[in-house]
């Protein structure tokens, strides 16, 4: 029996899986981590502490620590978050934690010289996305200006799939969809680093060699194996982000397909089979050259349920059973749609796509002495909808085809959330519970080292979900608290912006290590 390898690195927790050619999954295991805030605005992580820690432990609790011969493994596959910012030295040592992606905003100075100086027109031309939080290169820009010791140090940049597969098989390698994110350095019309971005940046010499997610990187190294329990000569393949890993394992491969995702924070992957450049969203490369991707991310989505939980929520005697969560659902139940005249702003870490606005601010408008817990929780929950149904009008408004909206992540398993979010948009969702990026990155594995015919013959895997329709009986609610939701932020971002200026107090990173960005079940 051939197994094929899946690992995943999240935001606050990693994942792998085993599973054989026809789709069956033999073993499954995570690691909670946590993720670092010394500072407000920044997000980081220790490469050897967390993502090569949970790689190695990950591998030996799946091969059960010799249960499991290393020569039945076929392929590696791995997927992180990203794009993340890792320096390293002549040897491959960081010389710093990870800066991560769009969740770390330190670069908002480099981020605006780097489009003033490109040109906007151009950045979005080339690049196929405005320049944002989520972008790598200005992040680049900061840290050789901040720190200019460690900046004289570094030989490589790597994001943490490149990190993994490194310290696998030494290759120091970057797929184009993750690739992609680092602009402005990614041309996406070459499908290479562009020579007048990285005149501004760094030197090319300091990136990763490009190559397609399922292509082979390399053999897992002697010094890996022993690490691992792998076995020496097992192929590695280059890997991706994890929300395009995520997108692979629910199906979403297609023209039309676009993925919602339902975690800590929301992302979303279209499929199309041109490029299809936006100001507000970001267009890549997908994970082979014949299509394409728009991609858009919020910043606080079940991660605003969770500090509701958390802060408002139910003490330790209202839910000692059943789950504070459901505590909280069986309230929000009790009201109609539209909160009884609330209205959420869900920008309570700032917010990536459409508005790209790291300063914006969280909100609850409409507050009376009439509104309990249950009121607040839904206009929650309606205001991460009517930020899903921003980024899918932004995408329809690029030009981009949506035939198939599929649902994932650990928060699909709050009903009400999903229905609510369907109501919202007004679009069907089929929710796909699966076990996520790491079996993405097995089924590229396995189609990458020719285990199975190709990527599509994994679709097998894949079950065919349930089905969440729109209730047509509040649409209209939605439609006037829609407008009135867009409208809040104009009128309010002004305010927003000069109290975030003027907030000096420290992060609490307690408040930053809780439930992954995917399986978050809320």
């Amino acid at each position: 029996m051939t197994l094929v390898l899946g690992i995943d690195v999240g935001t606050h927790e990693s994942k792998g899986v085993l599973v054989t050619t026809e789709g069956q999954i033999v073993a499954k295991a995570s690691i909670a981590h946590a993720t670092a805030t010394p500072t407000r605005g920044w997000a980081e992580h220790d490469a050897d502490d967390v993502w090569w820690h949970d790689f190695v432990a990950l591998c030996r609790r799946l091969l059960g620590d010799g249960a499991v011969s290393p020569a039945d493994v076929g392929a590696v596959g791995c997927s992180a978050i990203g794009p993340c910012v890792l320096p390293v030295d002549s040897a491959g040592r960081p010389l710093r934690p990870g800066i991560l992606y769009g969740i770390d905003t330190r670069a908002s100075l480099e981020t605006s010289e780097l489009t003033e100086q490109l040109g906007a027109d151009w950045i979005i031309r080339e690049t196929g996305a405005s320049l944002s939080a989520q972008a790598a290169g200005p992040k680049i820009l900061w840290l050789r200006r901040h720190e200019p010791a460690i900046w004289a140090k570094t030989s490589r940049i790597m994001t943490s799939t490149s990190y993994l597969v490194f310290r696998l098989t030494g290759r120091v390698v970057i797929d184009h969809y993750t690739a992609a994110a680092y602009g402005p350095l990614y041309n996406l019309h070459r499908r290479a680093w562009d020579p007048r971005a990285l005149e501004l940046v760094c030197s090319q010499d300091l990136l990763p060699e490009i190559d397609w997610s399922a292509a082979v990187a390399g053999p897992v190294s002697a010094a890996a194996a022993q690490a691992t329990g792998l076995r020496q000569g097992t192929p590695v393949i280059v890997g991706t982000a994890d929300a395009a890993a995520e997108a692979t394992a629910a199906g979403v491969r297609n023209p039309g397909d676009i993925m919602v995702m339902y975690g800590s924070s929301g992302f979303f992957i279209a499929i199309s089979d041109a490029l299809v450049p936006s100001p507000v969203l970001w267009s890549t490369t997908y994970l082979d050259s014949r299509t394409y991707a728009m991609a858009a991310g919020m910043s606080t989505t079940g991660s605003l349920l969770t500090w509701f939980r958390d802060t408002l929520g139910p003490s330790s005697s209202d839910h000692a059973s059943p789950d504070a969560f459901d505590v909280l659902a069986d309230e929000a139940r009790q009201v109609p749609a539209g909160a009884g005249g609330l209205l959420t702003l869900p920008y309570f870490s700032g917010e990536r796509s459409p508005i790209n606005d790291p300063r914006a601010r969280g909100a609850v408008f409409g507050l009376t002495l009439a509104h309990t817990r249950g009121h607040v929780y839904r206009s929650m929950m309606e205001g991460i909808g009517f930020g899903v149904r921003h980024n899918l009008e932004a995408m329809e408004a690029a030009g981009v085809a949506m035939r198939r909206v599929v649902a994932i992540g650990g928060g699909t398993a709050n009903d009400l959330w999903v229905q609510t979010v369907s109501d919202v948009t007004g679009r069907a969702q089929q929710v796909q519970h699966m076990p996520g990026a790491a079996l993405g990155g097995a089924m590229l594995a396995a189609a990458g080292a020719g285990l199975v015919r190709d990527l599509e013959a994994t679709r097998e895997w894949i079950p065919a979900g349930r089905i969440v329709r729109p209730n047509d009986a509040v649409r209209a609610v939605y439609e006037e608290r829609y407008a009135l939701y867009r409208a809040l932020y104009e009128e309010t971002a002004p305010i927003a912006h000069a109290l975030a200026e003027a907030d000096t107090e420290p992060t609490n990173d307690a408040a930053n290590q809780g439930g992954d960005t995917h399986d978050l079940d809320v």
